[in-house]
């Protein structure tokens, strides 16, 4: 009997649209929380919204994950869909709670799921969700998609480099003086996901070409294990640096498709706009 399997995840996977549609794809929305209230990432605002308040918000806002009544409906109606199970695949629960709410989200709704903490986020968690699907199509148990899907984790990596660290001031990530010195010295951050799904500094270099070099070698470093022929260049409304970069990047590998793609605004609220970065996994 053929199992049909649902494909969750979260909004930092920033999904397009067009990919959700296509495939049948449940998103469930992390939360930004301004003065005002809450606001579900691509419901209740849209990315040029969400930059826009966050330039003239008088408070800092914070982040959340999928309020746990969302979750829990979610999977009553797949449970109405006639779904026999969920494959879960959400950002690392190192930065947030959604997938430790997963499966008991499942249970009270009386429904089969397999919870996956991708360790990262973005366009790997993409990737992820594709190889999951054509693992269904090729008719493996839902037990062996998660098994090969938490090989790739190991595979993945992300890093980037915030414009300022203005927002890392501003969400108590960095103090005062660092930010000071920062902008005097126009020091900058090179940030990655390591292999526990935290996130953490791993570079300061003086300037911009200095940090891109460094996020280059890291991709290179990872050529070197085996292949990278896709990598996402990541970024926080940042699209024009993104597209400037990419030409750049071809001119070293112009056998790598280089693809620029929006950052959750989950990231933005910490990382801030104009954040750059690079995201692949490799094969």
């Amino acid at each position: 009997m053929t199992i049909k399997i649902a494909w969750v995840t979260d909004t930092a996977a920033y999904l397009s649209p067009d990919f959700i549609k296509k495939h049948n794809i449940h998103v469930l929305p992390l939360h930004i929380v301004f003065e005002e209230g809450a606001l579900r990432e691509t419901i209740d605002m849209t990315h040029d919204e969400f930059y826009d308040k966050l330039r003239n918000a008088n408070t800092h806002p914070k982040t959340s994950q999928p309020a746990f009544g969302e979750h829990v409906a979610l999977y009553e109606q797949l449970k109405k869909q006639g779904y026999d199970c969920a494959i879960a695949i959400h950002t690392s629960e190192r930065l947030s709670g959604t997938v430790a709410s997963s499966p008991m989200a499942a249970q009270q709704a009386g429904f089969k799921n397999y919870p996956i903490d991708s360790l990262i986020g973005s366009y790997p968690m993409q990737v992820m969700i594709e190889k999951g699907m054509e693992l269904e199509k090729q008719g493996l148990e839902p037990e062996q998609i998660v098994e090969q899907i938490l090989t790739m984790r190991e595979k993945a990596e992300l890093a980037f480099i915030p414009e300022s660290l203005e927002q890392l001031n501003k969400s108590g990530r960095v103090s005062g003086t660092a930010m000071f010195l920062s902008n005097l010295l126009n020091i900058k951050l090179v940030i990655e996901y390591n292999k526990e799904g935290g996130v953490e500094v791993v570079q300061k270099v003086r300037a911009d070409k200095r940090a891109k070099k460094a996020v280059i070698e890291k991709l290179q470093c990872a050529m070197e294990k085996s292949p990278v022929n896709e990598v996402a260049i990541i970024n926080c409304n940042n699209e024009k640096g993104a597209n400037e970069w990419k030409q750049e990047l071809l001119q070293l590998f112009p056998y790598i498709t280089f693809t620029p793609t929006p950052l959750s605004a989950c990231v933005g609220v910490h990382a801030g706009e104009g954040t750059l970065g690079l995201t692949w996994v490799r094969e």
